[in-house]
């Protein structure tokens, strides 16, 4: 936790200094799908995690160096990951039962990037591609006994902006921290640890 708030810090740090140095600042609406996956480790094989798919949407600032490319953004989110896991005992296959559990989750996601976008001559006011990379902090809106209220990742990503106002990005987030609650004990896996990754497909209107 206390690598995670001096990361923050240091990104907010330097977006201050950033817009500080006459930084172009821009704002607007952002929206997505994200598909994840819960990987567990290896202490239980017999619960089988599914891709779920799921949803975004919010705002999005962004601070662009002028010249150079180098930008800084920031979104807040309400994020919407769906979770689908089966106990699927010594590899055979069987029908769903009760204890296979599909269930969803409700975050308030926070994602800071670090950007680079790349000056095409001619076609640069047409379309930029661009590099990004920074975490992401989520915090759960709803109640669960299946996982815990926090989760982080570090997501590494590409993306297009397109004649200088909408941005398309795709992006991988590996998780950081153990999502996985106490309520596992019941089934007797008391050391099992599992991580929240998923791939996001985003587009980001900048006025």
């Amino acid at each position: 936790m206390n690598c995670i708030k001096k990361i923050m810090l240091a990104l907010m740090v330097a977006i201050v200094g950033i817009s500080s140095a006459n930084a172009q600042f821009r704002f607007g609406i952002k929206a997505g799908m994200n598909i994840n996956k819960i990987h567990f480790s290896d202490v239980n094989k017999n619960l089988q995690p599914d891709n779920s798919c799921g949803w975004n949407a919010g705002v999005m600032a962004e601070f662009t160096v002028p010249i150079v490319g180098l930008c800084f953004d920031a979104s807040l989110l309400y994020s919407r990951m769906n979770n689908a896991i089966s106990d699927d005992v010594d590899g055979a296959a069987k029908d769903v039962t009760d204890s296979d559990m599909t269930y969803g989750k409700n975050f308030l996601e926070i994602p800071i990037n670090i950007k680079y976008k790349f000056q095409i001559p001619v076609v640069a006011s047409i379309i930029k591609p661009y590099l990004f990379t920074g975490p992401s902090f989520a915090f759960k809106l709803d109640k669960s006994i299946m996982d815990k209220t926090f989760q982080a990742a570090w997501n590494v990503g590409v993306g297009l902006e397109l004649f200088r106002h909408l941005q398309i990005a795709g992006s991988y987030g590996f998780g950081m921290n153990n999502v996985a609650k106490e309520v596992f004990n019941e089934a007797n896996v008391e050391t099992l640890k599992a991580k929240n990754n998923y791939w996001t497909i985003s587009a980001a209107y900048l006025f």
